[in-house]
């Protein structure tokens, strides 16, 4: 029998090997992040989306309805490769534990719209870097659900983001004449959107494998695309919509770089969704975070035009408040989130618990 001593060995080696692997999950999220700009910015530029150039929106709609799909389709290729379809349907079938996949839906579908929408009226550098101010939603919607305080650290981590924000999105909305609001508008539905996933995805990775619940927030948001989304651009768009579908599942390019999209994203959040159990969703967000500089490396490598200066600065410092608010101490970090009366476990006759 293991003595105490080597049992709490085993433990440190055991967390220790959790925190790698929920580092190296939180990297890889960083670079597909990053990487899922360049096939969304390509896109623009093939037919149809191409020609629909007077009408981003319609663009964007149909684009990030295809995107939900095709990572649908790789995160289901992602189960069937670990022999989990079988868990996807039993776990579906459990409202209690399924039902909070569907609010993280609703909040993906909205932060990947905005982002898409960035893209096409501002542009991809800042499309990639205006999201990394989610963190500051995250912190606060983590304080509101579950009694996380906000230390002085974090309050000062959240400062930085916000300077990285204004540097971010000052120029572009002072010379902005109205062309590209709503690629601003999109920006920000990008940092709300992300800042609550993350929050509702800590609460549901509870209860769930991580590779079973990322399949089921993306089926959640198909789902509210195909029936709340697409009947309504069906009445305000009306054939124009359905011209866009037809062209693009018809056209060999956009095919392909929908493969991309869904490779690159589906992967980036696989990544994502892994690294919140072992190092919690603070850190994983911080990390991950680090998609906003290497989204403007790979914008360089294949376009070979250089961000703008305010994107470069802008996301070096959110990226530096991201690691200031989520790198508390681990001692700190065990105590922050307060405890429901209800969930403590009641005392034992001799007052332990």
């Amino acid at each position: 029998m293991p003595s105490t001593e080597g049992i709490a060995a085993l433990r440190v080696e055991h967390r220790n090997r959790q925190v790698r692997w929920g580092f190296i999950w939180a990297l890889w999220c960083a670079v597909l992040w990053g990487a899922w700009y360049v096939p969304g910015t390509v896109i623009y530029e093939v037919e149809p989306f191409a020609g629909l150039t007077d009408n981003y929106l319609l663009a964007a709609l149909v684009i990030t309805i295809l995107n939900a799909i095709a990572v649908l389709l790789a995160m289901f290729v992602w189960m069937g490769a670990l022999g989990k379809i079988s868990d996807y349907g039993r776990t579906l079938m459990q409202p209690r534990i399924s039902r909070w996949y569907l609010p993280a839906g609703v909040a993906g579908m909205l932060a990947i719209f905005g982002s898409i929408l960035a893209i096409a009226y501002v542009g991809t550098a800042f499309a990639a870097v205006a999201a990394l101010l989610y963190p500051i939603v995250g912190a606060f919607a983590a304080r509101a659900w579950y009694g996380e305080t906000i230390t002085k650290r974090a309050a000062f981590g959240i400062a930085v983001i916000m300077l990285g924000g204004v540097v971010i999105f000052a120029p572009g909305l002072a010379a902005d004449e109205g062309s590209g609001l709503l690629g601003y508008v999109g920006g920000v539905m990008a940092i709300i959107g992300w800042g609550l996933e993350g929050a509702i995805a800590g609460r549901a990775l509870d209860v769930s494998d991580p590779d079973i619940g990322l399949p089921l927030r993306f089926t959640a948001e198909v789902a509210l695309w195909l029936v709340i989304a697409v009947p309504l651009a069906s009445i305000l768009a009306g054939g124009a919509f359905w011209s866009a579908v037809g062209a693009a599942l018809t056209s060999g390019p956009v095919l392909l770089l929908m493969v991309l999209l869904g490779l690159t994203f589906g992967f980036c959040y696989v990544s994502w969704y892994k690294s919140f159990p072992l190092i919690g969703v603070g850190r994983g967000q911080a990390i991950a975070a680090l998609y906003g500089p290497l989204s403007l490396v790979w914008i360089f490598v294949f376009t070979l035009e250089l961000p703008g200066v305010e994107f470069i600065i802008g996301a070096l410092i959110a990226v530096l408040g991201s690691f200031i608010l989520f790198t508390e101490r681990r001692d700190v970090l065990e105590v922050i989130r307060s405890v429901p009366s209800r969930h403590r476990a009641p005392l034992t006759t001799d007052g332990t618990s």
